[in-house]
């Protein structure tokens, strides 16, 4: 799990979580020191492949039901755990380190 670049405190799993959600990627802003960290690049690629990727790969090509809602609940559901599992491998960078 990522830690404050400065201050070495470590960031909650529910901290990084809900910086994935909403229109814009959230910054953390760290507890200790009020450093904001903001995602990489490569972290937003993670999210993306983790879980948009998987849900689309099932619903267009590897789906074995017949039926639309099942298929879409499915999808769902890995898209679900693909962004349980990205908090663990995101990284986010501090803002006022060049």
């Amino acid at each position: 799990m990522q830690k404050c670049q400065k201050c070495n405190l470590p960031f909650g799993w529910k901290n990084i979580y809900r910086s994935f959600w909403g229109c814009v990627y959230k910054p953390i802003i760290c507890d200790k020191c009020s450093t904001k960290h903001r995602i990489t690049f490569q972290g937003r690629f993670i999210v993306t492949f983790l879980t948009t990727i998987p849900m689309l790969i099932f619903i267009n090509f590897l789906s074995l039901f017949n039926n639309a809602f099942l298929t879409l609940g499915v999808g769902l559901f890995i898209a679900f755990i693909g962004s349980l599992i990205a908090p663990y491998l995101v990284r986010f960078k501090d803002t006022t380190a060049t």
